[in-house]
C-alpha cells in the first residue's frame, strides 16, 4: 500500500509539472508580474507589412540627412507591429521618396492591446541633404524644410509645399477657394482679377443628393461672390455678396477697383 501511494503521488506531481511546462510556451510574465499575450503567431495568424495609417511627422538631423520619420501604426502592445523601417524609393532634382512600412498579424482575432493606435518612429540615411527639396512619404504626404522650424520638417497642404503665388492664376483661384468656408465640390463661376485683388462666385449645391430635375430640390445650388485682397499668404477673403455691383465690398474695403465689380449681376438661389 506504501509503494501504491508514492506512486500515486509521484503521478500527480508529474501531471501538476507538465501542465506548468506547457503553460510557459502560452503565457510569459510581465515586469509586473501579469501574464501577457504570446509571441508567436497562432495557426491561423501570419505576418503582413502594411503602410501606417498616416505619417505625422518627419525629422532631419544636423547633417541634413538622417530621416526620422513619425507614423501612426496598430496599438501599443509588444506583439502589435514590428520590422517598422523607411526606405528610400527613388530621388530627383526636385523630390526625395521615402516608403515606410510595418508588419502586423493577420488572420487571428483582433488583440485587445493593438485597438487602438500608436506612433512608431522609422529612420533612414538619405543619399544626400534633402536642400529645398520636397520629401514625399508613402506618396500621400509631403514635407519641406523650407520655412520649417529645424529639426523638424514642415508637413506640407492640400496645395502642395509650395502653394502658387496670388496672381491672376486658375492654380492661385484653387488656394483662394481653400481659404473660403465653403462645402466641398464647390465650384468656382469667372474670375475677375488684376493682380491685387480679385472677385469670383462659388455655387454650392444644396438640398436632396438626386440628379437634377428628378424631383424637387434636385440640382438645386446656393451662390455667393466672394471678394479678395492679396496678401503675402494668399488670397485674403474682404468680402461677400450677392448684391449686384460693387455696394457690398465698398462698404468694407472702397479700395476694391471699380472695374472689377461695376457689371457684376445679382446672385439668386438656383432650384
Amino acid at each position: 500500500m506504501r509503494r501504491t501511494g508514492s506512486l500515486v503521488t509521484v503521478v500527480l506531481l508529474s501531471a501538476v509539472g507538465v501542465l506548468l511546462l506547457g503553460a510557459c510556451g502560452t503565457l510569459r510574465a510581465g515586469s509586473d508580474g501579469a501574464a501577457t499575450a504570446p509571441t508567436t503567431p497562432t495557426e491561423s495568424e501570419r505576418w503582413q507589412t502594411f503602410a501606417p495609417i498616416r505619417v505625422t511627422a518627419a525629422r532631419l538631423a544636423d547633417d541634413r540627412r538622417s530621416l526620422s520619420v513619425d507614423a501612426e501604426v496598430p496599438g501599443r502592445g509588444k506583439t502589435c507591429v514590428r520590422d517598422v523601417k523607411a526606405v528610400v524609393t527613388d530621388t530627383s532634382d526636385r523630390t526625395v521618396w521615402v516608403q515606410v512600412t510595418y508588419s502586423a498579424l493577420t488572420g487571428g482575432s483582433p488583440r485587445s492591446d493593438c485597438r487602438a493606435t500608436a506612433t512608431a518612429t522609422a529612420k533612414v540615411r538619405l543619399p544626400s541633404p534633402l536642400g529645398h527639396r520636397v520629401l514625399s512619404v508613402d506618396n500621400f504626404t509631403a514635407f519641406t524644410a523650407d520655412g520649417a522650424d529645424p529639426p523638424h520638417l514642415r508637413l506640407c497642404g492640400e496645395l502642395g509645399c509650395h502653394p502658387a503665388p496670388t496672381g491672376c492664376t486658375s492654380a492661385s483661384y484653387d488656394q483662394a477657394v481653400m481659404a473660403l468656408d465653403v462645402p466641398n465640390h464647390t465650384s468656382r463661376g469667372d474670375e475677375h482679377c488684376d493682380g491685387k485683388w480679385l472677385v469670383f462666385d462659388v455655387s454650392s449645391r444644396m438640398g436632396p443628393a438626386c440628379p437634377e430635375g428628378a424631383g424637387p430640390g434636385c440640382g438645386a445650388s446656393l451662390a455667393d461672390r466672394w471678394f479678395f485682397r492679396a496678401e503675402k499668404s494668399g488670397w485674403q477673403p474682404i468680402a461677400r455678396s450677392t448684391k449686384a455691383g460693387c455696394t457690398d465690398v465698398h462698404g468694407i474695403e472702397p479700395a476694391f477697383p471699380s472695374a472689377l465689380c461695376a457689371d457684376l449681376p445679382p446672385l439668386k438661389r438656383s432650384n
